[in-house]
């Protein structure tokens, strides 16, 4: 292999940060090996990397830069907001309005705490439920991950999944001992923990459609059985919206679906391409938070003024603009294909797509749920997502994300990746 500036940088990286990478969903393990490939830049659609290669970007830093990189106002509210400082340790203005623009768009958030990532606002949000009711059992879902906090770090899927680790070391038994993990689309499974253990339930929680075992969504009713489940027994009811929020239309996924639950979990999108998060729901639940109640949460960075711009300047384009429809038809135009040609080259593969996010899972079976997802087939997307990169399609290195189209991908984007597909299936079709 010609040594490439990607190689040279990795080599560096491997010497000062364990492993090389900051985050293992970043390594390229899990798609055939090291080194990842080392970028320099994004600008819109692209990724640009050490060497100058262009790529089209479907992942979006997994999902955050739902404008694309670099958006123009974005940048001007954040070169702005840094001429007058980067962090106050105090409350802000730029915090408030954020704070105001989250309760206007999320139907059942009266009020919110910010806070620097989604891990932090899940986290807060399980710890919240329990000082609220008293309880201390959670109910959450296989392949469903909720950032790496030592609690919800049962039967997560995303990186840890792509690395074949299914549970973290380091987390003590008795952390995940009041952690109960369910099949997804399993309501008899949730209804038998209720009616064995309902008055220990502090809350379910769960993505209302799951982004990290791939795009999954919800059987018909299932929601719905959750939220009626939850209320019956005393318990809440928590959407981590991290990925979802601001991604399929302009407010949560949950009004979509029909369920609005007691408590959401924010992050991603609100911060812009900056750290954001966020937790919150009904006004009676947010006193139980220090310094109104007993339940303590803190942050440095914590609504600081660089991510509230980044996260308003985002909001207000996608509110003004509503690229929203567009993104959509690229999506359904893009994912059509997908199968389309994987079907004429005899290949079986699914896609799961829900608005401008989907996965695609190389097998026959559709995925409903964990146990259906690990079921694709790891060997072949690892070699096609390899095909892609060779053709500047840049992919998120797991079979378990998501490709996400942002507003700044164009026709041209379009016709040039299906390109690449076609491509790079009949490769994987040669190769057997």
């Amino acid at each position: 292999m010609a040594d490439t500036g990607s190689e040279r940088w990795f080599a560096r990286a491997t010497k000062v940060i364990a492993g090389g990478v900051n985050s293992p969903a970043r390594s390229f393990r899990g798609v055939g090996g090291d080194p990842p490939v080392v970028m320099k830049r994004g600008q819109g659609a692209y990724l640009f990397d050490v060497d100058g290669r262009r790529y089209i970007d479907y992942l979006a830093a997994f999902g955050p830069l739902v404008l694309g990189h670099a958006h123009p106002e974005v940048i001007a509210a954040v070169r702005s907001t840094a001429g007058e400082g980067s962090l106050l340790g105090t409350p802000c203005p730029l915090e408030i309005e954020l704070a105001e623009e989250l309760v206007r768009a999320v139907p059942g958030l009266e009020q919110v705490r910010l806070t620097t990532t989604g891990t932090e606002a899940v986290m807060s949000s399980i710890r919240l439920a329990r000082a609220f009711t008293g309880r201390s059992l959670i109910i959450k879902f296989e392949g469903a991950y909720h950032g790496h906090s030592d609690g919800v770090l049962v039967r997560a899927g995303s990186g840890a999944s792509s690395i074949g680790t299914a549970d973290s070391l380091g987390v003590p038994t008795g952390v995940t001992g009041d952690v109960i993990s369910l099949p997804f689309n399993d309501g008899q499974a949730v209804r038998r923990v209720f009616e064995e253990a309902g008055n220990r339930v502090a809350a379910i929680l769960t993505e209302p459609v799951v982004g990290n075992m791939g795009i999954v969504l919800p059987q018909p009713g299932f929601l719905q059985d959750l939220a009626a489940l939850a209320k019956k027994a005393g318990a809440l009811l928590i959407f981590d919206e991290v990925i979802t929020a601001f991604r399929f239309h302009y407010g949560p996924v949950a009004t979509q679906l029909g369920v609005i639950p007691d408590l959401y979990a924010l992050g991603k999108i609100i911060g812009g391409g900056l750290p954001a998060g966020a937790y919150g729901g009904r006004a009676e639940i947010m006193r139980s938070v220090a310094p109104l109640g007993g339940m303590f949460q803190a942050g440095t960075l914590a609504g600081n003024p660089l991510s509230s711009a980044a996260g308003l300047a985002t909001l207000r384009v996608l509110r003004e603009e509503q690229p929203y429809d567009r993104m959509d038809r690229f999506a359904e135009a893009l994912a059509g294909g997908i199968e389309e040609r994987a079907h004429s080259q005899g290949i079986a593969a699914t896609v799961n797509r829900l608005g401008s996010g989907f996965t695609l899972f190389f097998g026959e079976t559709p995925v409903t749920d964990y146990t259906t997802a690990q079921a694709a087939d790891a060997g072949r997307f690892g070699r096609f997502h390899q095909l892609m990169l060779s053709r500047g399609v840049y992919l998120a290195p797991s079979r378990y994300e998501a490709w996400f189209v942002s507003a700044a991908h164009g026709q041209d984007d379009l016709a040039k990746t299906l390109d690449a597909v076609d491509w790079s299936l009949r490769a994987l079709k040669t190769a057997g």
